[in-house]
């Protein structure tokens, strides 16, 4: 395990590693609490594209956590400050939860693609007026490209698949704006007051949380929940820079060594 310096910052992730659907890991709620007591300068970092900021929100403290709004920094967020910094007028494929989050934008005579995690956009019909307006020439934004997530039921297929799909017969790259992208976690370090080699991210995606974030010259610490499978560590360059069976582990860990 690599030895890591004194870090003035944490970037969590939420589902899978703090929580899955309604349901909070188990001490997780407890060891927020602790982690609390020795720093404040802590963000949640999500790509959860399936509800808004404030459903989340609303979900998170319903189920225990003390978590201010303005400390969760979403995908959703990305997607929303690209698009008006383009000036366009999304084709939203995200579910009409998190269309809450785009509510004030404009979306008539679409100009652009937005991928989100989205199983009722999910079909032909849907799928091919966005193939239409690609070969049109108008961007693809995928809000990011996770291959699966973990629901309560099991694995579930992200929007990775439809977004490649659509790149496939386009011939067209996505513009990603979320984890694990450079600018995603640059966006979310500056409202932290910290450069990367004094920050540490905790999650279960070993590309998406870990590998995107040692990227910049984060660390990164993986928790054995949510999507996480047997052998993930060993998918990446670069090994984590620690390995946790949950969230209290990675907790007790960085209290013990790092802050």
């Amino acid at each position: 395990m690599a030895r890591m310096s004194r870090l003035r910052a944490v970037l969590i992730d939420l589902s899978g590693t703090i929580h899955i659907e309604d349901a909070a890991i188990p001490g997780a709620v407890a060891a927020l609490k602790c982690l609390r007591e020795k720093t404040t300068n802590i963000k949640f970092v999500t790509n959860t594209t399936k509800e808004s900021m404030a459903m989340l929100h609303s979900r998170l403290t319903r189920i225990g956590f003390d978590i201010k709004q303005n400390e969760i920094f979403s995908s959703l967020t990305a997607a929303r400050n690209k698009i008006k910094e383009m000036g366009s007028r999304p084709m939203l494929l995200l579910q009409d939860s998190a269309k809450e989050d785009f509510i004030d934008i404009c979306t008539d005579d679409p100009n652009c693609i937005v991928v989100g995690l989205s199983p009722d956009s999910f079909n032909y019909n849907t799928l091919n007026q966005a193939f239409r307006l690609i070969l049109d020439g108008h961007p693809l934004i995928a809000i990011h490209k996770a291959k699966y997530f973990k629901r309560h039921d099991g694995l579930a297929l992200g929007p990775g698949a439809f977004v490649e799909g659509l790149e496939y017969a386009t011939g067209i790259t996505a513009t990603v704006v979320g984890k694990p992208e450079r600018a995603f976690y640059e966006e979310a370090l500056k409202t932290m007051s910290c450069v990367p080699e004094e920050a540490v991210m905790i999650g279960d995606d070993v590309e998406g949380d870990v590998e995107g974030a040692q990227r910049i010259g984060m660390k990164g610490i993986l928790v054995k929940t949510g999507k996480y499978r047997e052998g993930d560590e060993e998918k990446i360059a670069q090994p984590p820079t620690a390995i946790c069976q949950d969230f209290p582990a990675a907790v007790e860990l960085l209290l013990r060594d790092y802050l």
